[in-house]
């Protein structure tokens, strides 16, 4: 079986520090590629694809070649405008509320912010997302500057 390429560390890093802050998230370790789930449901999951693995992945992502790729829940309107707009975003088939999106290093990250305080508040039970609405919704990291 291939091996799917590695989830470079500075996305990582920055898919961490929104979901984590989040109430009550955790992070584990998925099949292949890393998770965030609320209550065991999962909200994110990112993972690098090939040409041909993980096979599910490979066959509905748009994109030949090795990619990191984010899953995360939509609805309504934002889920007809994300696949409308195409590249970086699709629509797996296996799912009426996933979209993928292939994460590009010029990706906007205060969009993929609010993206995954979507996906959470669908997956969440209400009190949870009752909590994140009178908090506001995460940080995220400021890009790293070399």
């Amino acid at each position: 079986m291939p091996d799917s390429p590695d989830v470079p560390d500075d996305v990582l890093d920055r898919l961490r520090v929104v979901c984590m802050a989040l109430p009550d998230v955790y992070e584990e370790q998925a099949w292949v590629g890393t998770r965030w789930m609320v209550r065991k449901k999962t909200f994110a999951h990112v993972l690098g694809i090939s040409d041909e693995y993980p096979p599910a992945y490979a066959r509905e992502a748009p994109y030949v070649g090795d990619a990191t790729v984010l899953t995360f829940r939509s609805s309504g309107d934002e889920l007809a405008a994300l696949v409308g707009t195409g590249h970086p975003f699709y629509k797996p088939r296996w799912h009426p509320q996933i979209v993928g999106m292939v994460v590009e290093p010029a990706a906007d990250w205060d969009e993929v912010a609010e993206l995954l305080t979507e996906s959470y508040c669908l997956r969440a039970p209400q009190k949870l997302v009752t909590r994140l609405r009178v908090g506001g919704p995460p940080e995220i990291v400021p890009e790293k500057t070399d």
